[in-house]
């Protein structure tokens, strides 16, 4: 889903209520945990208290949230129980964007709820790769954040970078940035070996699934 109005405009509006720089804020918000953005622009404030605050204002806040061109026909040709979504979003969050955008809520959901700590740490990842049961290095990430591509890296996962909160250029980090979800095709043989294939900026590449 694209959130990034959203995002922005609830962050903004409560950097401006606690009389914070908001320009500050949004430089490092995009992927990262709601509680650690306030620990680092605001410590003097109860994190989890605002944090609560804020999410709870993006949960009821779908004012220009839409789904990404590609992301239906994506999820429809990747076999249940073989993907899952990794956010720095809590429960609430996530679940009330995923409905509101008509997407299925996956039975593997890592939130920001789940973890001690949130990306750039490897941490939500690799909680991700156990619950769907695979080995990290035969996972694949599709990431729009600098924070989440090096969760992701550190993970010890492939990762493609989609430009969509951030430009190409700052996704380099990542093994192949796409323009959108379209480019991305997965199919399989009816066995437990899935193939991808990625027509991507940064280069063509076909990424494998040993399972």
């Amino acid at each position: 889903m694209d959130s990034t109005r959203a995002v922005d405009r609830e962050w903004r509006e409560w950097a401006r209520r606690k009389g914070v720089d908001g320009d500050a804020v949004m430089a490092i918000a995009h992927g990262v945990r709601t509680i650690e953005v306030i620990r680092r622009v605001a410590p003097h404030l109860d994190a989890d208290v605002e944090a609560w605050e804020i999410e709870n204002e993006e949960a009821n806040d779908q004012q220009g949230v839409r789904v990404m061109p590609g992301a239906a026909a994506l999820l429809n040709s990747i076999p249940e129980g073989r993907w899952g979504v990794v956010t720095s979003g809590t429960r609430l969050l996530a679940s009330a964007r995923l409905q509101f955008c008509g997407l299925p809520v996956p039975k593997v959901l890592v939130t920001a709820d789940d973890v001690e700590h949130g990306k750039p740490h490897p941490e939500p990842y690799l909680r991700g790769a156990a619950k769907l049961g695979f080995e990290p290095k035969d996972c694949l990430v599709i990431e729009d954040a600098p924070a989440g591509i090096r969760a992701a890296r550190a993970a010890g996962m492939k990762v493609i970078g989609l430009a969509s909160t951030y430009p190409a250029s700052k996704l380099g980090e990542a093994d192949a940035v796409v323009a959108g979800l379209a480019q991305i095709q997965v199919s399989g043989d009816g066995g437990a070996k899935l193939s991808l294939s990625v027509v991507a900026a940064k280069a063509d590449s076909s990424l494998v699934s040993p399972r």
